[in-house]
């Protein structure tokens, strides 16, 4: 595990604006321990407080002393960010809208599976790629979310969970082994909710390290997942703060396609990603590769010849492959492929060699399945009426 942390140390020069402990990481949280002149243990104490026992009041951390605990509150808080609703789907998943400082709202939501939960988690309110798939892309950008209110998805998804009764889940190695008994209902964690994680580098890094720390979440760092549209750069910089795993929404065989479907892949061509996420993935070990996401929309790119070229584009990466059938909204046209076409497209990667999964559709009846989460997003670049016009416009056409 990476010890290099993201941000700067915390400032405690003013007492206009109390720091969010539940934002720290444990090196952050030792330096603001150092700045109260305490030890670095202190740190320890008061992660498992906020993050094992949910603790969001100073004044309960029971094992410190009144007279630290009246420092603490002088420069401190616990401050959460807002659940204002919350969905459950008739297959189990839950969806949880949470309101952040910004005033904008985004999502996170919760899959069950055999023995493990999943949560997907936001890093911004609204993305500013506009991936042509993506219900988020079309609400425009309002915001970075802060450590805390990325951490803070998974302190009230663990809470909620309990709360109503969700079992602990389980911790499974890389050949489907169960290894142990995680003790909160979330095990694994994958950050693909609203934004480009890569685009809030420093917040999400510290994020993934709380998740991933034995004194806060203790996650297996094969069990965090980053997913990114191709943010070159900010994959070029991973190995120094993560060894969290890897996830590329590819979606084409090629660069032109691809240019059309992701934007971003004009700036950072298809070569220039595998590079990147080769040279990241060199640095975890054989054993861990790279999973490849592809949407598969019905006559854009679930075609054979697109699968066969997927399959040569690949063979010099190692990695598994995702296919995600597109999951309908209403500003977008495209639609869901057929199951023959995606069944055909998986059988020739099958046969290349590749091993290919095809997600199951889940929480759909609550807008959450992947690629429809929108949120509430105070849009700062206009881009979300540009697209209610437009989408007017093609209405009264017919």
């Amino acid at each position: 595990m990476r010890t290099q942390t993201a941000q700067a140390e915390p400032d405690m020069s003013t007492n206009e604006e109390k720091i969010n402990l539940l934002g720290l990481s444990l090196p952050k949280m030792q330096a603001f321990f150092a700045e109260l002149g305490e030890k670095p243990f202190r740190a320890s104490q008061t992660l498992k407080w906020i993050h094992q026992r949910g603790v969001v009041e100073i004044d309960d951390m029971t094992d410190i002393s009144k007279a630290l605990r009246e420092k603490m509150k002088a420069v401190a808080e616990i401050k959460l960010p807002l659940i204002t609703q919350e969905l459950r789907s008739s297959d189990g998943s839950c969806k949880w809208i949470v309101q952040v400082a910004s005033g904008s709202s985004v999502e996170m939501v919760y899959i069950p599976e055999a023995g493990r939960g999943t949560l997907c988690v936001s890093s911004q309110a609204g993305c500013s790629l506009d991936c042509s798939f993506c219900a988020t892309g079309k609400q425009g950008f309002n915001s970075n979310l802060t450590v805390a209110e990325v951490i803070g998805q998974l302190w009230w998804a663990n809470q909620k969970l309990a709360g109503f009764g969700v079992k602990p889940a389980a911790e499974w190695d890389e050949s489907g082994a169960r290894v142990a008994q995680n003790p909160r209902p979330i095990s694994n964690i994958v950050m693909m909710g609203m934004g480009e994680p890569l685009l809030n580098f420093d917040n999400v890094m510290d994020a993934l390290s709380l998740m991933m720390e034995d004194q806060a979440y203790g996650l297996s760092k094969r069990r965090v997942t980053i997913s990114t549209s191709g943010v070159v750069p900010a994959i070029d910089r991973l190995k120094d703060f993560t060894d969290a795993s890897l996830a590329i929404s590819l979606h084409a065989p090629n660069d032109e396609l691809r240019s059309q479907i992701v934007p971003i892949n004009k700036k950072y061509p298809i070569k220039e990603l595998l590079r990147a996420s080769s040279d990241y993935m060199s640095t975890l070990g054989e054993r861990r590769v790279a999973v490849i996401e592809y949407t598969l929309i019905a006559g854009v790119n679930d075609h054979r010849q697109h699968a066969r070229e997927l399959a040569e584009l690949l063979k010099n990466f190692p990695c598994k492959i995702n296919l995600i059938p597109f999951n309908p909204f209403s500003l977008s046209d495209y639609k869901r492929p057929s199951n023959s076409s995606i069944s055909n497209f998986r059988q020739i990667l099958h046969e290349a060699g590749y091993t290919v999964t095809v997600r199951t559709t889940r929480a759909d009846d609550i807008g959450a399945a992947c690629g429809q989460l929108v949120g509430e997003v105070g849009d700062n670049t206009r881009r979300s009426q540009r697209y209610a016009d437009a989408a007017a416009q093609r209405i009264t056409v017919q």
